[in-house]
């Protein structure tokens, strides 16, 4: 099999020695090609305009421009990778916001080598993939009554973080103030960007403030 035949492939995640790992366990499969390898959302974005990947292996939490956002850069460019999330966090609303942003896969970082495998070859040929785990936590949010009853899907600890957001508090504070991590504070920052249609955070307090979400400050 030439290089042109086989599926591209660009892994991202901040921490060097899982991305290696990952790079090392893909370069075991003859149908596979690792043209490309980023640390943060941004770079995920550059080079997936110069690489051109079939199919992108993408963590969420990243320093700068997180996963989610990356997703939208990507969707927004019109690029024609397909991108599986491969995360540590299984919280429906990081499900769902990685879904929404254009996810095609979601899997666990304890999905074992078939697993990746197989969601990478079914993603790369036109369908979708999440691990049984995940569907579980998808069907599990759907007979809850999924996001009826919040306001736009936002959930109650997002509706807290818009409140401080709108405030002008940067990710940092947010976390001091909510007992999260400041990780924690960025993912729920851009999970609201996301649900609000908002490209940024001013736009987003506009946006809540406009359909009652929260009050004029």
């Amino acid at each position: 099999m030439t290089e042109e035949q086989k599926i591209r492939l660009l892994v991202a995640d901040d921490h060097p020695m899982l991305r290696e790992g990952l790079v090392a366990v893909l370069g075991t499969q003859p149908d596979f090609y690792v043209i490309g390898e980023a640390a943060d959302g941004s770079e995920v974005v550059r080079l997936a305009e110069t690489l051109l990947p079939d199919v992108i292996l993408l963590d969420l939490e990243m320093p700068g421009m997180d996963g989610v956002a990356a997703l939208r850069k990507l969707r927004e460019a019109g690029a024609k990778a397909r991108a599986i999330v491969f995360t540590a966090y299984d919280t429906d609303e990081r499900i769902l916001g990685a879904l929404r942003a254009g996810a095609r896969g979601y899997l666990l970082k304890g999905a074992s080598r078939a697993e990746i495998f197989d969601a990478i070859r079914t993603v790369h040929s036109g369908g979708s993939l999440l691990q049984p785990v995940v569907t579980a936590r998808l069907l599990e949010h759907v007979e809850r009554g999924g996001d009826r009853g919040s306001p736009n899907g936002l959930t109650p600890r997002e509706i807290e973080v818009l409140g401080l957001l709108a405030q002008g508090l940067k990710n940092a504070e947010i976390a001091e103030r909510l007992f999260i991590s400041e990780r924690t504070a960025k993912f729920h920052v851009s999970s609201i960007l996301a649900k609000l249609d908002a490209a940024n955070r001013t736009e987003a307090a506009r946006v809540a403030v406009r359909r009652g979400l929260i009050d004029p400050q």
